[in-house]
């Protein structure tokens, strides 16, 4: 069992609904994001929720590189060890490219395949000193494939993401280190809350109960929730592009 999990961008959305849901599996968790009014909101929450848990928090913008092996080699310190990270933090800005918003498709670029860069590192020099551990990363079902408009750029880094698990993966198979890529599909969080009408879209609750599903599981991939993603990510991954185009 991984006792204890670290989480990035646990203030909010399927961040803080994963920690809810290994919160009451009873399991510790060191919760770090930007917002550390809403950490110390969600640390009271799941003391309630399970008093015999330990839960800590930090501050941390991810695009600070420093900050993160600070940050991971410090919870890392006060746990005696970490058994599970999950690479969650992001954003979803974007605007079809050429169109005057290089700076929001960089932010965006940045914060979702650079800034995972370095979490992958801080968690892995942890994991490799301990021969052991868990690394999660949080792509997207938008990984499947180059995506049109707003989302060009965001499927992009969420595929880019996805290689480089599967990259470390491949190094790392002989070792007990275990690396997982999950794919949500359209879980409601605050990243999409503006979105309406979309199809299949799942509840945050729902949603996470899944992810924390898929993540106990250790396979390397899985597509959450399983139905109808898995489904769709095949069909997603072979279907002429005129067609894929439409999904957006």
């Amino acid at each position: 069992m991984r006792k204890i999990i670290l989480i990035t961008g646990a203030s909010s959305g399927l961040g803080a609904g994963m920690a809810r849901e290994f919160a009451a599996k009873g399991r510790d968790l060191a919760l770090c994001a930007r917002r550390t009014e809403r950490l110390e909101e969600l640390q009271r929450e799941l003391l309630a929720l399970n008093p015999s848990i330990r839960v800590a928090i930090r501050a941390l913008d991810v695009n600070n590189y420093e900050q993160v092996f600070t940050v991971f080699r410090a919870f890392a310190e006060e746990f005696g060890g970490l058994d599970r990270v999950i690479v969650n933090a992001g954003i979803g800005k974007g605007k079809p490219v050429g169109t005057g918003y290089f700076w929001a498709n960089r932010q965006t670029a940045e914060t979702n395949f650079v800034a995972a860069l370095a979490q992958c590192e801080a968690a892995l020099e942890i994991f490799r000193r301990q021969q052991r551990g868990h690394l999660v990363m949080i792509s997207s079902m938008s990984a499947m494939r180059g995506m049109p408009g707003n989302i060009t750029t965001y499927a992009a880094t969420k595929a880019g993401a996805a290689a480089l698990a599967e990259g470390i993966r491949a190094d790392l198979l002989r070792s007990p280190i275990r690396v997982s890529t999950i794919y949500p599909g359209y879980i409601r969080s605050e990243i999409n809350e503006k979105v309406k009408n979309t199809p299949f879209i799942v509840d945050t609750a729902t949603g996470c109960r899944a992810l924390a599903a898929a993540i106990e599981k250790e396979k390397a991939e899985a597509c959450v929730p399983a139905w109808p993603w898995t489904l769709l990510g095949l069909a997603m991954r072979n279907f002429p592009l005129k067609l894929v185009a439409r999904l957006n």
